[in-house]
């Protein structure tokens, strides 16, 4: 395990395991209870069950990416999968305005602020670590 690895703290590693969970739980549901996640579709429509699993597909790939950088305690992982859960949620939340749906767009608007939040604070521990592996160059 690398310095890097070590120094990473434990709710960063909590946060992003939860988000994981998260990701993995909604996909699971939407694939075998579709009716509990979408109650105001019409789920015997013609697409829609594609449209579902392309969604579910999508939090899927979350959630395994949230794990997977949270199991190899990586920076640079947990960077990437922050970027891509920030990217996606700005999407949602210009949706959710476009669609007049104010609890897509309250949802991803804080989504958007834990995420730049998460950034934030991985950011600055990989400052720190730099800082530390400098140090230790030096002497």
């Amino acid at each position: 395990m690398t310095q890097e690895q070590k120094s990473l703290p434990k709710w960063i590693l909590i946060v992003s395991g939860l988000f994981a969970l998260l990701g993995l739980m909604v996909s699971s549901s939407l694939c075998f209870s579709p009716q509990s996640v979408l109650q105001t579709v019409d789920l015997n429509a013609k697409g829609v069950d594609y449209l579902t699993y392309m969604w579910a597909a999508r939090q899927f790939a979350i959630g395994f990416i949230f794990g997977f950088a949270t199991f190899k305690k990586s920076i640079a992982m947990l960077t990437i999968a922050y970027i891509f859960f920030l990217v996606m949620n700005i999407g949602d939340f210009f949706i959710g305005i476009s669609q007049h749906d104010s609890s897509l767009y309250i949802g991803a608007g804080v989504m958007c602020i834990i995420a730049s939040t998460m950034l934030y604070f991985i950011n600055k521990q990989s400052k720190q670590n730099d800082t530390r592996t400098n140090i230790k160059k030096i002497n």
